[in-house]
């Protein structure tokens, strides 16, 4: 494991880092072998179901979303290939592996950290990095999806694991209105975007996902799509609400994603237009 991102903590600090990332669950098969067939232009709607179906858990769940009100299907649907069907296989796909994601997360509560609402602002960014990367076109909407989804996990290791220490971070940083970032690497050495970017490496993501989630925020921001796409679906998730991460602050886009989205913030988020009917799919999947 690089230990170039540990640079800054101490010996004691770099080991329980170290220790908790490798204490934290494996990530599911179901998960890869979806990503994997979607990444795969002459995969049909049977592959899918054919691997959610192995996976009881993922499609009991994901059988319960097709049949929740937020879709009010004139029947109900008791089959997978109903089920991507009527969905189609987008929704499926960004469905199973958010149900698969959630459930590896060792969730612990923490004072000032509440995981529903960690979940809405997680799920949201998803959805907008995989709606920002289909306006760039030159991304996977996929990869960016998965990004968006994972680009906070560094903060529920943390909580799990260094329960006390995260605790101070967010109320300095709900006390002082800063950035949870910087509250975070001032308590401990490390922020969880170096910590998530460990777990990504752990669980053998491709080198662009890593550095994605490494190079998330403006103090430490690498020029790429994906990295534009995920910077900028943090800012609107945070500025429009969509959940909470448990930071207050959030920030106006460096130069090069202005270039890419052809404006600011909130020029962005007016062009968007209605972003509710994405919040409140984010808010089914973060109930399950």
């Amino acid at each position: 494991m690089g230990n170039n991102h540990l640079a800054a903590m101490s010996p004691e600090i770099e080991s329980r880092i170290s220790t908790a990332v490798d204490q934290m669950p494996a990530f599911p098969q179901s998960v890869r072998k979806i990503l994997t067939l979607t990444r795969d232009v002459n995969c049909t709607p049977k592959d899918l179901v054919d691997v959610i179906d192995k996976d009881p858990i993922v499609a009991i769940k994901v059988l319960k979303v097709v049949n929740s009100s937020h879709y009010s299907l004139p029947r109900q649907i008791t089959s997978m290939g109903h089920a991507v069907v009527y969905l189609g296989f987008n929704t499926i796909k960004n469905l199973a592996v958010s149900i698969a994601t959630i459930d590896i997360a060792p969730f612990r509560p923490v004072a000032g950290f509440d995981i529903q609402q960690y979940l809405l602002h997680s799920l949201s960014t998803a959805s907008l990095s995989k709606l920002l990367a289909q306006r760039i076109g030159r991304v996977d909407p996929t990869d960016c999806y998965m990004a968006g989804l994972l680009h906070d996990f560094g903060k529920v290791v943390l909580a799990h694991f260094m329960p006390h220490e995260f605790e101070v971070a967010l109320a300095d940083s709900q006390h002082n209105g800063t950035s949870l970032h910087d509250a975070v690497r001032a308590q401990i050495g490390v922020d969880h975007a170096g910590v998530g970017a460990m777990l990504a490496e752990k669980w053998r993501f491709a080198p662009t996902l890593i550095e994605t989630i490494r190079h998330q925020h403006r103090s430490n921001f690498k020029d790429s799509d994906m990295i534009s796409c995920v910077f900028a679906a943090n800012q609107i998730s945070k500025k429009c609400m969509f959940g909470f991460g448990g930071n207050p602050v959030y920030d106006e886009f460096p130069a090069p994603v202005q270039q890419r989205f052809g404006g600011t913030l909130d020029q962005l988020i007016a062009e968007l237009g209605d972003l509710n009917p994405m919040f409140e799919e984010a808010k089914l999947f973060a109930k399950l």
